[in-house]
C-alpha cells in the first residue's frame, strides 16, 4: 500500500463512483478498479460493494476511510516539513462552502491568500451549508464556511466573519394563499404555506421561533440550500425562511421582499470551521490567520 492508493480509495469512497473517481485520479477505470481491489487484498475485507449501478462503502470500508484521511494528512504534513527548506508554503488544502459564500466572503479571500502563499493550492467544494460542519467531522474537508450553530463540537474551531440578520421573505406579487404582508395571529400564521431548510441553523431556528408562538407551521417545502428557498417564494409558492446576505446576493432579490415580523429570528453568526487539531496544520493555519 502507498499513497496513491490512499488517495485512489478516498476518490473513489468520496465519489461513489468509478468513472468520476478515475477522472479525479487522472487514470483509467480498470486501473483504478485494479488498484481497490489489491488494497482489498492486502487488508483481508472488502473495502466497496459494487454492482452495475451502486458503488457502496462498506462497514470496513467505512473504518478505512478514517484512517485514509488522516494518514493523507499526516503525508501531506510530513512531506512539507521534510522537502520544503524555503520559507513558502506548497501543499494544498480544502475548502467548502455555499455558492453564496464563495462569492460573498471567498473571493476577496483567495485573493488575498493567493498573493501572500501562491505555492498553496486551494481544491474548492460548493454544495448545502447545512453539510459545511459534519463535512469537517467527517474529514472531507480541512475549512468550511458555515453559520455556527447553538452546539458545537469540542472539536471544533471557530472564526467569526461576518453577522447576517435571518429573515422572512414573501413574493412581491399577491398569490393565492400566500400573503404579502406579516400574518398577525397565530392561527394566520398556521395557515401560510412555508418554505424552510431541511436542516441546520435556519431550520431549527425556524422551528423553535414558531414553537415559542404555539404555531404548527403548514410546511409546503423543505428544501437544501437557501438560494432554493428564495427561488420558490419568488414564484409565490409561499413565505420562506434565509439569510439575509443570501437574499443580498440573489438574482431573484428584486421579485421578493423581507417581512417586519417581531420578534426577529436571531441572526447568523458566520464563520471559518476546521477541527482544532487541523491547525497544526501550517497550510490550514495560514488561512485561519489571514482572516
Amino acid at each position: 500500500m502507498n499513497i496513491k492508493t490512499l488517495k485512489h480509495f478516498l476518490a473513489l469512497a468520496d465519489a461513489l463512483h468509478f468513472g468520476r473517481a478515475s477522472e479525479e485520479c487522472n487514470i483509467s477505470i480498470s486501473a483504478l478498479s485494479r488498484h481497490i481491489r489489491q488494497l482489498e487484498d492486502d487488508l483481508g475485507v472488502a473495502l466497496f460493494t459494487r454492482d452495475n449501478r451502486t458503488v457502496v462503502l462498506t462497514q470496513e470500508g467505512k473504518k478505512f476511510l478514517r484512517y485514509a484521511r488522516e494518514a493523507s494528512s499526516q503525508w501531506r504534513l510530513i512531506r512539507h516539513e521534510l522537502t520544503d527548506n524555503s520559507d513558502q508554503l506548497h501543499g494544498e488544502i480544502s475548502i467548502y462552502c455555499s455558492v453564496t459564500a464563495s462569492y460573498s466572503f471567498l473571493f476577496e479571500m483567495l485573493n488575498r491568500f493567493r498573493q501572500v502563499h501562491p505555492g498553496i493550492e486551494i481544491k474548492l467544494h460548493t454544495g448545502d451549508p447545512d453539510e459545511a460542519i459534519a463535512r469537517i467531522l467527517d474529514g472531507k474537508e480541512e475549512i468550511t464556511i458555515a453559520a455556527r450553530p447553538a452546539t458545537m463540537n469540542r472539536g471544533l474551531a471557530f472564526k467569526p466573519i461576518t453577522i447576517s440578520p435571518l429573515v422572512f421573505i414573501a413574493p412581491n406579487e399577491q398569490q393565492p394563499n400566500v400573503p404579502t404582508s406579516s400574518p398577525n395571529t397565530s392561527k394566520e400564521w398556521s395557515q401560510v404555506p412555508m418554505i424552510l431548510s431541511e436542516a441546520g441553523v435556519s431550520r431549527n431556528r425556524a422551528d423553535e421561533w414558531f414553537h415559542q408562538r404555539a404555531v404548527t407551521p403548514t410546511i409546503y417545502a423543505q428544501v437544501a440550500g437557501n438560494e432554493a428557498i428564495v427561488s420558490m417564494v419568488s414564484l409565490g409558492f409561499g413565505i420562506g425562511v434565509v439569510p439575509k446576505i443570501v437574499l443580498d446576493n440573489s438574482p431573484l432579490k428584486e421579485r421578493v421582499h423581507i417581512l417586519d415580523v417581531q420578534p426577529e429570528l436571531e441572526p447568523y453568526d458566520i464563520g471559518l470551521f476546521t477541527l482544532k487539531k487541523s491547525l497544526k496544520n501550517p497550510m490550514v493555519a495560514a488561512f485561519w490567520n489571514l482572516v
